[in-house]
């Protein structure tokens, strides 16, 4: 098993609970429903925490992570090639600043603490 591991950043102009509104709601169903999802084992979107009001704490860099695994890197990379890829990447200039994302595949991870270890 492989892992897709991309960090997102809202567009411009969007608050993070209209990012996360987009991300949950709209964007989320679309890839459950989309034929390149036959490659993906497993989708997770892990929202940034963002400090209380009033806190002096700085806001995260990006608003969430994306983890998607596939069997392998060629499943990975023949979902690419599905004809419907172009409507999640439509969704995805709808709610990202596609200048902040970034992503990089992963192997599976090497367990240091914790069941496996």
């Amino acid at each position: 098993m492989i892992q897709l591991v991309t960090m997102l950043k809202r567009k411009p102009g969007t608050t993070h609970e209209e990012f996360l509104k987009h991300w949950h709601d709209v964007h989320g169903p679309l890839i459950r429903r989309l034929s390149c999802s036959k490659y993906v084992r497993r989708y997770e979107q892990h929202a940034s925490i963002w400090p209380p009001a009033g806190s002096k704490a700085p806001e995260p860099a990006y608003d969430g992570v994306t983890i998607q695994w596939f069997d392998s890197a060629e499943s990975f990379f023949e979902h690419l090639t599905e004809p419907d890829q172009a409507e999640m990447f439509a969704d995805i200039s709808n709610f990202l600043d596609t200048d902040q994302l970034h992503w990089t595949i992963c192997e599976a991870p090497t367990i240091v603490i914790g069941d496996g270890a």
